[in-house]
């Protein structure tokens, strides 16, 4: 199932920006020197490894695995729309586009799954 693939990804995104903040932040495009953008990803890889835990823990729950994955798009839409906006700044640059792909396409494989969980 996508939303599983996705929530794995998800996951492992999580941890690897809770545990090897550095690392994942310069695989993601950003300035990994920058105490702010470390905190916000880690804050971030919590998120994500909660809604991705979250999404295994209802997988055979149909209403629920439902509920989980709309939160989960609502959440790689927001992503996607804020990577948008600081798109707008030349300073963002490779994150800003890969935040606008990762998160529009976990968003549009959420929608999709949504509508074939009603």
């Amino acid at each position: 199932m996508a939303v599983l693939g996705v929530a794995a990804g998800r996951t492992a995104i999580g941890v690897g920006a809770l545990l090897a903040t550095r690392p994942a932040l310069k695989v993601l495009g950003f300035d990994a020197s920058d105490t702010s953008a470390r905190s916000l990803a880690r804050i971030a890889g919590g998120r994500d490894i909660a809604i991705g835990l979250l999404t295994f823990a209802a997988r055979d729950d149909r209403e629920a695995l439902r509920e989980v994955t709309a939160v989960a798009a609502a959440v790689d839409l927001g992503d996607a729309i804020v990577f948008g906006i600081a798109g707008r700044d030349p300073a963002a640059g490779r994150a800003a586009v890969q935040g606008v792909l990762s998160g529009g396409a976990a968003a549009a494989i959420g929608a999709w799954a949504i509508r074939r969980f009603s």
